[in-house]
């Protein structure tokens, strides 16, 4: 089983695949040409960057064909009340006394520093079809949890402004 996308995860990949197969693809082919005839190989700096930059975008079109032929389609949407997909959670952590908000997302979206959150990490896993007004214990690992409490759902959230994560 590979990664869980939602529908616009996969037209968001899809975009990406088809903008590095026709746009990016040929320029960087063109590029390499030219900078062959530029003579000999084995001094040839710009050669080797551009073949290098051809090899990067080509891997990245391998490892995103690859991630939609493994990939489980799941929903975007949720149950009135309960957290989903893309909405925006504001959880109490009373460990330490803090409140912060995350956006749930699917992993290939995932990006703890603008804390949006991916359904398959620890927190994830744990608020996702909760309620307002749970508390709930995150387990980091065997050794580490802790409680965090439900206080609101923001479900006028959208994946638009998502980018899929780069490697």
């Amino acid at each position: 089983m590979g990664e869980k996308l939602t529908e616009s995860d996969v037209k968001k990949i899809q975009a990406e695949i088809d903008d590095r197969k026709f746009n990016k693809r040929p320029k960087l082919i063109a590029e390499v040409q030219e900078t062959r005839a530029h003579g000999d190989l084995s001094e040839n700096f710009e050669y080797h960057e551009a073949k290098r930059a051809k090899n990067r975008n080509d891997s990245r079109i391998r490892y995103l064909e690859r991630m939609l032929q493994n990939a489980t389609v799941i929903s975007d949407k949720s149950e009135e009340g309960t957290v989903g997909m893309n909405n925006t959670v504001t959880l109490y952590i009373p460990e330490d006394d803090e409140t912060e908000k995350y956006k749930i997302t699917t992993s290939i979206r995932g990006n703890s520093l603008e804390n949006k959150i991916s359904i398959e990490s620890p927190l994830g896993k744990a608020i996702y079809g909760k309620k307002v007004g749970d508390t709930v214990t995150v387990r980091v690992n065997d050794n580490y949890s802790y409680d965090v409490v439900i206080k609101d759902i923001d479900e006028s959230t959208t994946d638009e402004d998502d980018q899929i994560k780069s490697y």
